[in-house]
């Protein structure tokens, strides 16, 4: 837990939940919403009609991984392009368009226990981590210090999710978000279909 968050890389946030769409994502989010990733996110009230639109668009997107993945954080114009073309496909404006549709159920999946259902919001699960690793007398006091300053710094920064009747509407898609899981080489690898879920280490 220490490595991942002395060294917090908020883009990749975004790309752990939509595969190929957050991939990109990641160059315009797999570990907590920490304070970084949330202050950049522009909060939006979901409707079902865009979570299921963003599902659906994974299969097309997929195909691109590899194309995102080189095209580093200036994708060529006709990948942009292609990306756009997905997007109106599925009833997007843009593909930047679905990209905070897609910011905005990470956000919610963060704080979804898969098991119980219930929901935390990602700040207070940072407050609750801060107390953890500061009760952790296993930690060595150099590392916890810097740690603690990182947690400290997004709690600081973080905003709570803004509209709470999007927990609703992405846990009726949880089930089909939670089966895109995400390597280790952050490439995703869809199973069973093409949605997607937070691939951070456990807490």
């Amino acid at each position: 837990m220490i490595e991942t968050r002395v060294s917090p890389a908020p883009a990749h946030w975004v790309m752990a939940l939509a595969s190929a769409a957050l991939m990109l994502a990641a160059l315009v989010a797999p570990r907590s919403a920490g304070a970084q990733d949330v202050e950049e996110l522009k909060q939006i009230e979901l409707t079902e009609k865009q979570v299921s639109g963003f599902i659906a668009a994974q299969k097309d997107l997929q195909p691109l991984s590899a194309k995102l993945l080189e095209g580093g954080d200036k994708p060529e114009a006709s990948l942009k392009g292609e990306l756009d073309a997905i997007a109106l496909k599925h009833g997007f404006a843009s593909f930047m368009d679905m990209e905070t549709v897609g910011a905005n159920i990470s956000l919610v999946l963060d704080g979804l226990d898969p098991k119980t259902g219930g929901y935390t919001d990602p700040v207070e699960k940072m407050k609750a981590e801060l107390q953890n690793i500061k009760a952790d007398t296993s930690i060595p006091e150099d590392d916890k210090k810097l740690v603690m300053e990182d947690l400290n710094q997004e709690i600081a920064a973080a905003k709570p999710l803004q509209f709470k009747g999007n927990i609703d509407v992405v846990k009726k898609f949880q089930p089909e978000l939670e089966k895109l899981t995400v390597d280790g080489a952050g490439e995703s690898q869809p199973e069973g279909g093409p949605p997607a879920g937070d691939q951070r280490p456990s807490e």
